[in-house]
């Protein structure tokens, strides 16, 4: 499993994203992008836009943004 999370430090849609990750134990890896929105260069090349939460699910072939969306996502796909 490949899951790429796109967030932000304080950022509470972010811990979210994270503690339903860790709730249903799936591991992930965090690129930390920068605070200001102009500076968030990944962000934008991966999802089209710079908001963060953003996952990225390489083994499904899914990029997703919005913390509810991806908290759904993962409960659909993941949740056991």
């Amino acid at each position: 499993m490949s899951l790429t999370l796109y967030r932000l430090e304080g950022c509470p849609y972010c811990e979210l994203v994270v503690d339903r990750l860790d709730e249903l134990d799936i591991e992930f890896e965090s690129v930390w992008t920068e605070g200001l929105h102009s500076k968030r260069d990944e962000v934008k090349r991966v999802s089209g836009q710079r908001g963060v939460p953003v996952l990225v699910d390489d083994d499904r072939g899914i990029t997703m943004a919005e913390s509810e969306r991806i908290v759904e996502y993962l409960d659909t796909t993941y949740a056991a």
